[in-house]
């Protein structure tokens, strides 16, 4: 991490909406904002309000700005002190006007100062304005992001793109560090069906296209391991063949690539279970976090293909509506928090791992034993178990603890076991009333809550009284 925010410059020619876009960013009106070209002079910096790393913005007055008052070589020497000095550029144009001469300037300039470039496209009021953008990709950094300042058109993915471009200059600060130096981290399945976009996943993590990415499902034969370094950590990303019906492989390579995914999901950590949300959960993906369930381990969801999922409503109808659809798809995994991204547009990649580490740094909260006794008592005394039909009798708790098996160490999964009167007696509603229970008054999103019930036999309950 910088021992100070990274600096984020907003240049372009004049009157394209740079401080529009600034006071975005910044929310609030700090640069003014006015049809006159070259009002905005000196450098104007504010931190910013809408990204999740910590930057500082820095608005510039507009290059090659003719102004008659004389400040146009001051105004374009503030500019270039302000790329020079930031860690990343925000080009902004005029999705209008259409590419400018002045605009080739800066592209020229931008080529020879600074590798790192969000080409924006201002004043794109509509969806009529994006179809510009093969023009503007003339200029060299990619097909833009087409945005209105004024509306807030556009902004979630610019704020998104400039998170992403900060979380690669932070990964490669980090990747300077002595490699001796680093910790051991996390062992990371990413696991689910054919052509969910696994691989695209790990290569937009990456940021290099090291796994074969295809649209032709089943690409994925091995259970490859990647090193990744994050946060002074090496990581372990299992890139796993795609899991699916044993009746719809095809030969025995698939066969025993799946069972080395199987295998891969038990040595895990952690599992990102990937679902392609544009086509819905599907049968085999509740096979798989099935799997995961099964196998007691943490998981975070991540819900892929999100451009592709009602591109056109607003933002937090869909993720109302991507909540809805997997939580109610996949009820049995409710314990699993998800991440909505675009792993071919590489976008909201940089929730993952911070997700990831909210989890691991929950986990070690592990409840004492104290604690856990008076919270069961009370779900005892407030809701006491069913009678069972068939045996007529109500299950008795004496005493729970918890034990974490020594294969959970990097994210501690403690399983709660119960000693009652008769293990038998245990009813399943009552089971995930107790469950969830333990997950309101000690909420641990990303890991499973197991209970184990053991009986206690007439012997040992009266030695303990």
């Amino acid at each position: 991490m910088p021992t100070s925010p990274f600096q984020v410059a907003i240049v372009g020619r004049p009157n394209v909406g740079k401080s529009a876009l600034f006071n975005r960013l910044a929310g609030r009106r700090i640069a003014i904002v006015h049809d006159q070209p070259g009002v905005t002079r000196d450098r104007i910096a504010a931190p910013c309000q809408t990204t999740e790393t910590s930057c500082e913005l820095v608005d510039t007055g507009g290059i090659c700005a003719a102004n008659e008052d004389g400040f146009s070589n001051a105004v374009t020497f503030e500019a270039r002190i302000a790329m020079e000095s930031s860690d990343l550029i925000v080009f902004v144009v005029d999705a209008r006007a259409g590419i400018n001469p002045i605009d080739e300037e800066v592209a020229q300039l931008l080529r020879k100062s600074n590798p790192n470039v969000i080409l924006v496209m201002n004043k794109a009021d509509s969806a009529d304005h994006d179809n510009t953008s093969s023009d503007f990709a003339r200029l060299g950094f990619g097909s833009g992001i087409p945005t209105s300042a004024e509306h807030g058109r556009g902004m979630d993915i610019l704020t998104d793109t400039i998170d992403e471009e900060l979380s690669k200059l932070e990964a490669r600060e980090q990747e300077e560090t002595d490699v001796d130096e680093l910790k051991d981290g996390l062992k990371i399945a990413v696991v689910g069906k054919p052509n969910a976009g696994k691989s695209s996943l790990i290569n937009a993590i990456l940021k290099d296209e090291r796994t074969i990415v295809s649209e032709v499902a089943g690409t994925t034969r091995d259970a490859v391991d990647i090193p990744y370094v994050w946060a002074n950590e090496k990581h372990n990303l299992i890139d796993t063949a795609g899991l699916r019906k044993r009746s719809s492989m095809e030969d025995s390579i698939e066969v025993f690539s799946a069972m080395r995914s199987e295998r891969s999901i038990r040595r895990a950590d952690i599992c990102l279970l990937v679902v392609d949300l544009a086509a819905g959960v599907a049968a085999q993906d509740r096979k798989i976090a099935r799997l995961i369930q099964q196998e007691k381990k943490p998981c975070l969801i991540i819900a892929n293909k999100y451009d592709l999922f009602h591109p056109e409503g607003q933002k937090a109808a869909r993720l109302e509506a991507a909540e809805d659809h997997l939580r109610r798809e996949l009820f049995f995994l409710d314990y699993a928090p998800f991440v909505c991204v675009s792993a071919m547009k590489g976008h909201a990649i940089q929730h993952i791992f911070k997700t990831i580490t909210r989890i691991r740094d929950n986990a070690q909260k592990v409840i004492g034993t104290g604690p856990l006794n008076r919270l069961l008592q009370d779900s005892f005394i407030k809701n006491p178990p069913p009678e069972h039909k068939r045996h007529r009798k109500r299950m008795k708790l004496f005493y729970a603890t918890t034990a974490v098996n020594d294969r959970y160490q990097a994210i501690p999964v403690p399983e709660y076991v119960l000693f009652v009167n008769d293990k038998h007696l245990i009813v399943e509603s009552f089971q995930n009333y107790l469950i969830n229970q333990i997950k309101d008054k000690h909420p641990t999103d990303g890991l499973p809550i197991p209970l184990s019930f053991r009986s206690r036999s007439k012997k040992d309950r009266f030695e303990r009284s």
